[in-house]
């Protein structure tokens, strides 16, 4: 290693943040590959007495240095919280499972109690669940209380070893006296489908103590949410259930409704874009009538509900004296449905509680029944026996149908959706689903006069970037290129203008607007170097960015490895210009 490259990781090392028992080298964007790199960082964790958080996201870490590190922590038995999200970025994936397995093992050896086990945004896949599948199931886990695995890829197979290992965490430790009391389970972005979400749901049911579940973006249709009905009517103590971007249709809805009947606690339900439609949304309305008393947040937005049941869903709120938001946006009101929805808000003083409905969809074309959910129920049913019957022609091919879960897209759900509800709640499979003419149909979709809009936009499309991910990865920059070359070869298109708003944004640059920053994610700054490579982006606008990527801001410090890789690229343009 060159003599200013240990000059660098000595400084950055010296800015580890120490709170309250926690040692931090979140955001530092460490390259980490061996023994060498980490003898500082060992050092301070061998030194640091009761530690009780280490933080380790936003940096790089190869399998000698983590069996490194792993050493250090065999002897620190008073840790609880383990914030390891985003750190194999650059990693071939063979690598992830073992350095997982050595942090394990040493978290066990210790006599470790944990309560936070975060390893979101890893993509480690199915392997990387059987890496930390020994420390789940071990005593060190018997304590957890939190465990987030946001964005990695699990698939069903992983999710069904998640599983596996869950429960028998909760009968282990119930066998002790002290069963599992998991509190928070975050699981997005996995594509889990149906088997893998009713396999967690079987846990669930076992273990109970669950107060937050997030399980957005992960391919489920009703069977799926089926399971997972049940398995909350077992959780009392539910305060939050986030489902975003699932595929409920009316049976799936039907079976959340009654299983909500029996909470008491729940505060957010978010069903946006899980087409509920009307029977679904009819179905809510009623158990908001008669239950969920401190309800706070509902989002059923995107769901095909027409005028009369989303005004049931609106007079079913009235006695909810600590809501604070009801989104009914982007569904098939129309206009006299929206306005009479609003009329129903304002009748009981709750006017400031509804949330916009500018991306309403219109009353749905007459051919449109909703009698076709059956149709797509009864296709979902044929779906699930289908592959049931593949499972017992060949199970000798689990191992393979496993690894496959992490590099192949999700089955396609009932519906196509269009590009407003792309933007509105961006995924990868939403994008994905847009299909080959997705370029231009987002381009078609934005006012390139509109420079707020357009800055929006390319952060909306930017967020869903997967590095790891051909096709999405594809998609994503297809559809920036198409925007920003529409734009930019537009005359009348102020490009400073747009540059300021995205500045603005992505918090580099205050201002009295409207625009408000957004959460900086590693695509944002992706999207934007891929950008500024492009014949379409001007020079001059470089330089801009330039100079304000060189000055010192907190709001990057999350994405550090993609913001020094940006502000390289446009440090070297600058110079060639």
């Amino acid at each position: 290693m060159a003599s200013d490259d240990v000059a660098n990781l000595a400084d950055s090392l010296a800015k580890a943040q120490v709170n309250e028992g926690e040692l931090s080298y979140k955001g530092q964007g460490l390259k980490l590959d061996n023994a060498q790199s980490v003898e500082r960082m060992v050092k301070e964790i061998e030194e640091f007495g009761g530690l009780r958080a280490l933080r380790l996201e936003g940096n790089t870490i190869g399998v000698e240095a983590a069996q490194t590190i792993a050493k250090a922590l065999e002897k620190k038995s008073d840790l609880q919280c383990c914030h390891w999200s985003d750190m194999f970025t650059g990693r071939l994936r063979p690598e992830i499972p073992p350095a997982l397995v050595s942090l394990g093992d040493a978290l066990i050896t210790a006599g470790a109690q944990l309560k936070v086990l975060d390893l979101s945004d890893n993509a480690f896949g199915p392997d990387g669940v059987k890496g930390i599948e020994k420390l789940l199931k071990s005593a060190a886990c018997h304590s957890l209380q939190e465990l987030r695995l946001n964005n990695c890829g699990m698939g069903i197979g992983g999710g069904k070893i998640l599983a596996a290992a869950l429960t028998a965490c909760h009968k282990e430790s119930s066998a002790l006296g002290a069963p599992l009391q998991l509190k928070v389970f975050i699981a997005g972005r996995n594509r889990l489908e149906n088997d893998g979400a009713t396999a967690l749901a079987q846990a669930f049911q076992l273990i109970g103590s669950l107060e937050e579940v997030h399980m957005p973006q992960n391919g489920i249709n009703h069977p799926g949410v089926t399971a997972l009905a049940t398995a909350m009517k077992h959780n009392p103590q539910l305060r939050v259930l986030n489902l975003n971007d699932n595929t409920f249709t009316k049976r799936g809805a039907i079976a959340m409704a009654e299983a909500l009947k029996h909470l008491r606690n729940v505060q957010v339900i978010n069903f946006g874009d899980c087409l509920v439609r009307s029977e679904g949304a009819s179905a809510i309305a009623e158990t908001l009538r008669e239950g969920l008393p401190i309800l706070k947040e509902l989002n059923l937005s995107f769901g095909e509900i027409t005028e009369e049941a989303a005004m049931e869903v609106a007079r079913s709120v009235q006695l909810k004296d600590q809501l604070e938001k009801l989104d009914l946006n982007g569904n098939s009101l129309g206009e006299e449905g929206c306005e009479g929805v609003r009329e129903v808000m304002e009748s009981m003083n709750m006017a400031d509680k509804l949330g916009s409905l500018s991306d309403d969809e219109g009353e749905p074309e007459e051919d449109e029944d909703e009698d076709d959910d059956d149709d797509d129920d009864d296709d979902d049913d044929e779906d699930v026996e289908e592959e049931e019957e593949e499972e017992e022609e060949g199970e000798g091919d689990e191992k393979k149908s496993e690894l496959n879960q992490f590099s192949t897209p999700p089955p396609s759900t009932p519906r196509t959706p269009d590009v407003s509800s792309f933007l509105s709640f961006p995924s990868p499979d939403k994008l994905l689903r847009l299909g080959e003419r997705r370029s231009s149909l987002i381009q078609q979709q934005v006012d390139v006069l509109d420079v707020g809009k357009m800055a929006e936009v390319f952060l909306k499309i930017s967020s869903v970037y997967k590095d790891d991910d051909a096709e999405v990865k594809s998609a994503v920059l297809e559809s920036i290129d198409a925007v920003l070359s529409k734009a930019f070869f537009t005359p009348s298109f102020q490009g400073l203008s747009f540059v300021s708003s995205l500045l603005v944004m992505l918090g580099l640059l205050k201002s009295e607007d409207k625009l408000k920053a957004v959460k900086v994610v590693p695509g944002h700054l992706q999207c934007l170097e891929h950008a500024v490579k492009q014949s379409y982006f001007p020079r001059d606008h470089i330089t801009v960015l330039n100079a304000f990527l060189a000055r010192q801001n907190k709001s990057l410090e999350v994405c550090s490895s993609s913001r020094d890789r940006l502000k390289f690229t446009l440090q070297k343009l600058t110079a060639e210009s």
